[in-house]
C-alpha cells in the first residue's frame, strides 16, 4: 500500500511527540525493538491491558521504523469526526462487531509488505493478566504469513492521563516460527495451535518480567 510521505512524517511526528511525553515526564521503556523488521509484512501481536496502548505501541515501533505506518483494526464507533479522521490519518482502520469481511480483506492485504497491530485477545483486560487468543487470528497469520513478533506491555494499566513519573515497559521479543504448523491443514484446530504459540510467547515475556499470566 503506497502511503504520502507527508502523512508518513505526520504518523512520525506524532510519535515524536507522545513518545516525548512517555520517556521525558514518564518512563516508558522499550526492550527488543532490534527484533522488528524493517521490511515486510509484520504483525505485531500484543497483549491488551489500557486504552493508551493503541497511541504508545506505535510510538515504540516508529522509533526504529521510522516514516513507516503501523495500521491497526479498530471499533467503527471510534470513526467519528475529528477523533476518527486522527485515528484514520495514524493507520488505524474501522471494523465492524461481527464478522466482517471488508476488514479481514484489508488487513490482509497490509500483511503481505505492511506492519499491523493487533491484540489477539480481542479485547482489554485492565489488570493486566493476559487473556486467551482469539482462534481468528490463528487464521489470518496461517493465510498471510507475517512475521509476527510476541509483544508484551507491562504497567500501562496503571497510567491515568496526564500522569508524570509513572513507569511502563514494552517489550518486543523475536519473531516467532510457524513452519511445523503451516505444514498442517488448514481448519480451526490448527488456527487455535497458532494462536497459542502467539500467546504462549507473550506469556513467556511477562513471566520474565514477574508479571502476573493466568495459569489458564
Amino acid at each position: 500500500m503506497k502511503v504520502s510521505f507527508v502523512r508518513q512524517c505526520w504518523v512520525t511526528f506524532s510519535a515524536h511527540i507522545i513518545g516525548c511525553y512517555a520517556s521525558l515526564f514518564n518512563r516508558f521503556r522499550i526492550v527488543g525493538a532490534e527484533n522488528i523488521p524493517h521490511r515486510g509484512g509484520v504483525l505485531i501481536a500484543s497483549n491488551h491491558i489500557s486504552a493508551y496502548d493503541t497511541v504508545f505501541i506505535p510510538w515504540a515501533v516508529n522509533r526504529t521504523n521510522r516514516l513507516q505506518m503501523l495500521w491497526a483494526p479498530a471499533k467503527e464507533e471510534l470513526f467519528k469526526g475529528f477523533p476518527g479522521w486522527l485515528y484514520s490519518s495514524w493507520g488505524a482502520f474501522p471494523v465492524r462487531r461481527g464478522r466482517d469481511v471488508r476488514a479481514g480483506k484489508v488487513l490482509n492485504d497490509l500483511l503481505a509488505d505492511q506492519k499491523v497491530m493487533l491484540f489477539p485477545e480481542g479485547t482489554r483486560h485492565k489488570d493486566g493478566v493476559l487473556g486467551p487468543g482469539n482462534r481468528g487470528v490463528g487464521k489470518i497469520i496461517y493465510d498471510t504469513r507475517p512475521a509476527v513478533i510476541p509483544t508484551a506491555l507491562i504497567g500501562l494499566n496503571r497510567w491515568k492521563f496526564p500522569d508524570f513519573g509513572r513507569e511502563a515497559l514494552i517489550i518486543f521479543g523475536p519473531p516467532l516460527d510457524f513452519s511445523d504448523l503451516f505444514l498442517l491443514e488448514d481448519c480451526k484446530e490448527t488456527h487455535q495451535k497458532i494462536v497459542d504459540r502467539v500467546m504462549g510467547a507473550i506469556a513467556g515475556l511477562l513471566r520474565k518480567e514477574g508479571a502476573y499470566v493466568s495459569p489458564s
